[in-house]
């Protein structure tokens, strides 16, 4: 049965082809194409067949255009030709095996040469053939001249591979070096405000406490209690940020009942609950267990509830709401409330840190815009999704799917898949 050669539409493993699409494979500047062309005109071969090490598909070349076989239908391998010369011509010991190789890719050859593709260190990179369906005899200046192209066709792909190479060094230094800016941008934005009025009224207490009756110097005190508490609530979160930019945060996961955190996160919050007036109901199941991080996800649950509370109505008739319930491999966390909820443009922003001050809650709240970027980046460690449910003035649910308890636990496996993903 002949091969197939396929279009390279068709070419369905095509994104496994790095060193051929890095030559320009799906481009106008197609190097692989050029090169298979050039060396069958000088051969004068009806076919140029392309192999690279590692890569789905052998590259066809003939009179019409350039096709693709699938190597997974070739059981007979090219890695036992060559192994002390890097030509194949008909006066070669190998050259038998060569005219095999062939007709088990049903290409008729009545003439074949092949060349070893070696890297300047002399590793092996793939091989190039050259058939033809007549007899041809090839000179040694044909030869020769095929060699040294074969050569200085492999000089430019190194190239090549060094420019792409320097090109995602340079790419990944420019979007940390982006990362830096705006951390440095988020501290001086976020930061000044409150110093200023920090600094001022201190300065009130320390110069002009004489003139000042009871009832100010009590509002002083409210004022530098809530902006010093916010002011710490913000470089905490500017801390936990900067380390999941780095991918400075380890991944400890273990099975724990869910209500466990959501206890804490509830005792924690219930006197800004009860300050706003709002009820907060934690309706988890006592015996539901997930396999996560328990740091993270106390900080997560702990980030959706606050952000409940400041964007929840504060007249008395405000609820927000923790449920969770088994998803089968999965856990369904939600945190649901009866705030102000969002318009579709807030929601396409959400989860990207925000340089300035994020919206004011109902009792004139300030975040650091920070909150929810590192909620999600929290659930992608713990191989978990994030996403909202929310239309403006009926409330928002925040749905967040954990991995459920686990029988058998490797935690190896998850701390080394963990890191590759921060990496």
């Amino acid at each position: 049965m002949a091969i197939q050669l396929l279009e390279l539409q068709q070419a369905e493993k095509l994104s496994a082809c790095k060193l051929s699409l890095s030559m320009g494979l799906n481009s106008d500047q197609n190097t692989l194409e050029q090169f298979l062309q050039f060396n069958r005109k000088l051969m004068q071969t009806g076919t140029a067949l392309l192999a690279f090490h590692q890569e789905p598909y052998l590259w066809h070349r003939c009179s019409e255009k350039l096709k693709a076989i699938d190597t997974a239908k070739i059981t007979k391998s090219l890695n036992t030709l060559f192994v002390n010369d890097d030509l194949i011509d008909h006066s070669h010991s190998q050259y038998p095996t060569l005219i095999g190789f062939l007709n088990a890719l049903k290409c008729k050859a009545e003439s074949a040469i092949a060349v070893h593709l070696r890297h300047s260190d002399q590793t092996s990179l793939g091989y190039l053939i050259l058939l033809d369906t007549k007899v041809l005899e090839f000179t040694e200046t044909q030869k020769q001249l095929l060699q040294e192209h074969c050569k200085n066709f492999m000089q430019q792909l190194e190239l090549k591979l060094n420019h792409d190479e320097l090109k995602e060094l340079y790419e990944q230094e420019s979007a940390l070096n982006f990362s830096k800016t705006k951390f440095f941008s988020i501290i001086s934005h976020d930061l000044r405000a409150p110093f200023h009025g920090l600094l001022g009224f201190s300065e009130i207490l320390a110069k002009e406490r004489e003139t000042l009756d009871e009832s100010s110097i009590q509002n002083i005190a409210d004022y530098l209690y809530d902006t010093s508490q916010s002011t710490y609530n913000l470089l905490e979160s500017l801390l936990n940020w900067a380390m999941a930019e780095g991918g400075r945060f380890v991944y400890h996961p273990i099975n724990f009942k869910l209500r466990q955190i959501t206890d804490i996160v509830t005792d924690i919050l219930k006197t800004l609950a009860l300050k706003k007036n709002i009820q907060l109901i934690n309706q988890v199941d006592e015996n539901l267990k997930v396999y996560a991080d328990m740091n993270m996800i106390t900080s997560l649950i702990q980030n959706l509830v606050s952000n409940a509370l400041k964007f929840t109505d504060i007249d008395g008739s405000g609820k927000v709401y923790i449920q969770a319930q088994n998803k089968g491999e999965m856990v369904e966390i939600s945190v649901k409330d009866s705030g102000l909820g969002m318009t579709d443009e807030q929601i396409q922003n959400l989860f990207q840190p925000r340089i300035t001050m994020s919206f004011k809650g109902t009792a004139g709240e300030k975040g650091a815009g920070l909150g929810l970027s590192l909620c999600k980046r929290f659930v992608e460690l713990n191989h978990g999704e994030i996403h909202v449910v929310s239309k403006d003035g009926e409330g928002t649910t925040f749905k967040v799917t954990l991995p459920a308890e686990r029988e058998h636990v490797d935690l190896c496996t998850d701390q080394h898949k963990s890191k590759a993903k921060l990496a």
